[in-house]
């Protein structure tokens, strides 16, 4: 118990709690952001009621979680003045300013219109509306560029050094260009988007198995199927991508990814361990599955790489990531829910093309259905997981090779800390469980298939209830017909 008293292993606890909290919710406005500008853009081209009614239920949990995000981002980001001020003064001219791009580009963007998203169906025309929910999307995944550009720098600082324990910018635009930025954004972008499609995919799939509302919820089934036709191998690809930056860049990463505690040089080939148990006193794998020769293929496509692949042996013990297991298996999980849900895409996707997604025939997929509702929270985990190997796998830094995460915590007694991360850990669990809540209740809910459509004519003709007595039909005219 003796991390009790440490303030930088409490304070890198606070900060891994609100962040994976945190996390969790973007994730969704990000992802489903682009569903709803999918389905109100199928709506104005085709005038399909269905495509409207979906973009008005699914708005609901979009505006939950907005909410739930606003609530856990502020609170993160306000640790960089109590927690870890030290380094936000020694980075601060560069990573406060993108941090502020974040807050006035994407936060303030997507706050701007979302009230016209939610509230302007019937008060301004369809295009204005359209344009509203295009830029609300817009800030959302505006917000995972300027986050990814600001993590990526503090795994590959560029664009300037260190000088007399600041960070002085000498090209702005390297600093943002950073080596590990284009493939982290694109990394988050498609992970966002494959967990919100999945997860709107799973809740079609729940209500579809209930025979709710079987032939509306089966177009949203096939729209994210055809999605995630795209979404699925291209973000496997780009996470092959992603590990290969890491092997250039962060050697003593790579080598926790994957248990590597002896050097492997350039021009032999590499083993990869399916499975470990990583000892990291011992500093070697208790047991372990090697598939020989694997790892150069998986990094280079080849069997010897053109580099060594360093063990973490070579590294001193202060200057390489420790917690091995955590980084080598959240790793794992990660890459097993990547291919698990491309699976699941290529198996709805054989059942698309045999014919049997149709309205009429898809409430006998059970199996199928009810993979889908397993596989609905399993990008969260992915997201958490990834997010644990990349900052985690990145210690004892929190400026890659400047800055030791030990210098960089604020100098606070560690009973202060250890008050507001119990104090956080209350209010997210109950934050947690009232957003479960009310989501449920709008998925228990349903869809209000009786809302007026924008457009749509409504008749009041009389109806004869009672002698004397007269009440408008108020239905839209294609219900009345």
């Amino acid at each position: 118990m003796d991390f009790l008293s440490n303030t930088v292993v409490l304070s890198r606890m606070q900060f891994a709690l609100t962040a994976l909290f945190h996390m969790l919710w973007p994730t969704i406005t990000t992802g489903v952001g682009i569903y709803l500008v999918i389905v109100e853009g199928l709506w104005l081209r085709t005038r399909n009621p269905d495509y409207y009614y979906h973009a008005r239920f699914w708005s609901k949990l979009y505006v939950l979680n907005f909410g739930i995000g606003v609530a856990t981002g502020i609170p993160m980001e306000f640790q960089f003045g109590t927690n870890w001020a030290p380094f936000s003064e020694a980075v601060g001219n560069f990573f406060g300013s993108v941090i502020g791009f974040e807050a006035a580009w994407a936060f303030m963007l997507e706050a701007a219109f979302l009230g016209i998203m939610l509230f302007g169906w019937e008060r301004v025309n369809s295009t204005i509306h359209y344009v509203a929910t295009i830029m609300v999307a817009l800030g959302a995944n505006l917000s995972t560029l300027w986050i990814l550009t600001a993590n990526s720098w503090m795994q590959s600082p560029a664009g300037g050094e260190i000088v007399n324990g600041k960070f002085i910018v000498r090209d702005y635009f390297q600093a943002i260009a950073n080596p590990f930025m284009a493939k982290s954004v694109l990394h988050m972008f498609f992970a966002t988007l494959e967990t919100s499609l999945f997860l709107v995919g799973g809740i079609s799939a729940w209500y579809i198995l209930n025979n709710r509302h079987p032939a509306f919820f089966s177009k949203s089934l096939r729209i994210v199927l055809a999605a995630a036709i795209a979404v699925a191998p291209m973000q496997i690809y780009i996470g092959h991508l992603s590990g290969e930056q890491v092997y250039h860049y962060q050697p003593a990463k790579l080598a926790a990814m994957e248990a590597q505690w002896e050097t492997t040089p350039a021009g032999q080939p590499a083993d990869w361990s399916l499975v470990a148990l990583p000892n990291d006193k011992a500093q070697k794998n208790n047991w372990e599955i090697i598939i020989p020769n694997a790892l150069g293929y998986i990094l280079e496509f080849k069997q010897n790489l053109t580099e060594p692949v360093v063990g973490l042996r070579d590294f001193k013990p202060e200057d390489r990531p420790h917690l091995v297991g955590l980084i080598y298996y959240s790793f794992r999980i990660m890459i097993g829910i990547g291919f698990f849900l491309a699976f699941l895409m290529l198996w709805s996707m054989l059942y698309w093309l045999l014919g049997k997604l149709n309205s009429k025939k898809i409430t006998e997929q059970r199996w199928l259905l009810r993979t889908w509702i397993f596989a609905a929270p399993l990008g969260f985990i992915a997201i958490d997981s990834g997010w644990i190997v990349r900052c985690v796998g990145r210690q004892p830094w929190t400026l890659y090779n400047q800055i030791r995460t030990v210098d960089s915590a604020s100098h606070v007694p560690a009973s202060n800390v250890l008050v507001s991360l119990s104090g956080f850990a209350i209010v997210y669990a109950v934050l947690f469980v009232a957003t479960l809540y009310f989501g449920s209740r709008i998925i228990r809910k349903g869809p209000n298939l009786e809302l007026p459509i924008p457009g749509v004519e409504t008749i009041r003709p009389a109806i004869d209830t009672s002698p004397g007595e007269f009440v408008p039909d108020e239905r839209p005219v294609e219900a009345q017909q």
